[in-house]
């Protein structure tokens, strides 16, 4: 198995006057050629700094990193060459030129030719659909055509790693499973030979990676596939509780419960209901429903649901993701 992407005790210390904040706190991971793997964790666990010292505008602090078998630090230019990086919310280029014109200027920026930079914009056009807006100027277009010109850009020099950080980041619906779609399109052709992924929405992790680690507050805590780390929350049982809006404030009465591993809690501001999320160490569900009502909080509804990765987030952490997932 070929590793194309490894970090050994990998640290990065911010300094601020006299305090220092740990941004990445010994990390090592092993990315195997030819997956899409998943950096999963909230926001300020990390994601973006590991992704910025492996893309080499970062330095660490202490440890080893190398990408395509190449050191981050001694051999950055190397690491370059093989590797784009996407970020979401951002909006590289300029604003007065057109989206053509943009990639156009990338292409330069990466070395390729006149012509071949024209070739491979037909090329990410064909992918990604571009015609709608490709002559339109970058300052007049959408946040969802944004993130599909992003991924153009980032798709020109035909990388061979690519690195996405929170590519549906702000995207509706539409657009954010058209980007997921490219994502594994990209891997299951052999287009680009290994992803990292970074997200905080955890069905977006489920569905595109094939291994995933858990970070938070800078350590990995973590590492499997989907399915492996669902089995760590094997012997809990999930519920979801559907409550009114009005009622979310007493809900700490659940800290009661010896049974109750942790829980979340999801808001829904236009039907003025809250989801809360139950980890359970035991069937005590009556009783708890039970005490709810007595403490005059409505239960409008109950349902028992299959573990998932924010189930085994909440296990290890103690707290769930607040972003939901559309």
């Amino acid at each position: 198995m070929l590793i194309t992407i490894e970090t050994r005790d990998l640290v990065r210390i911010f300094k601020h006057g006299d305090k220092e904040f740990r941004a990445l706190d010994k990390v090592s991971i092993q990315v195997p050629e030819g997956v899409i793997y998943g950096l999963l964790g909230p926001n300020g666990a990390g994601k973006t700094t590991l992704i910025r010292i492996l893309t080499t505008l970062l330095l660490p602090s202490d440890g080893d990193a190398y990408v395509g078998g190449y050191h981050v630090v001694r051999d950055a230019n190397k690491v370059r060459k093989i590797i784009n990086l996407v970020s979401g919310g951002e909006r590289p280029g300029y604003g007065i030129l057109t989206v053509r014109e943009n990639l156009m200027y990338y292409g330069q920026v990466y070395g390729l030719s006149w012509g071949e930079t024209k070739r491979r914009i037909e090329e990410v056009n064909e992918l990604l659909h571009l015609d709608e807006f490709l002559d339109k100027r970058l300052n007049s277009i959408s946040t969802g055509m944004m993130q599909k010109y992003a991924l153009a850009r980032g798709l020109l020099n035909h990388p061979q790693i690519l690195f996405l950080d929170e590519p549906t980041l702000g995207l509706d619906v539409q657009n954010a499973r058209h980007i997921r779609r490219v994502i594994k399109h990209l891997i299951e052709d052999k287009e680009i030979r290994t992803i990292l992924l970074t997200s905080h929405y955890m069905a977006e992790v489920e569905e595109l990676c094939d291994i995933v680690s858990i970070i938070d507050r800078g350590r990995i805590i973590a590492t499997g596939s989907p399915d492996e780390l669902r089995k760590m929350v094997k012997d809990e049982i999930i519920y979801n509780i559907d409550v009114r809006l009005s009622d979310i404030d007493r809900i700490r009465i659940l800290r009661r419960f010896r049974t109750v591993v942790g829980y979340t809690i999801k808001t829904r501001q236009l039907t003025g209901e809250a989801r809360i999320r139950m980890i359970l160490s035991g069937e005590d569900i009556a009783r708890i429903i039970r005490t709810l009502e007595e403490e005059n909080i409505h239960v409008l509804r109950v349902t028992r649901d299959e573990v998932s990765l924010e189930d085994v987030f909440l296990r290890l952490v103690g707290r769930g993701l607040e972003d939901e997932y559309e």
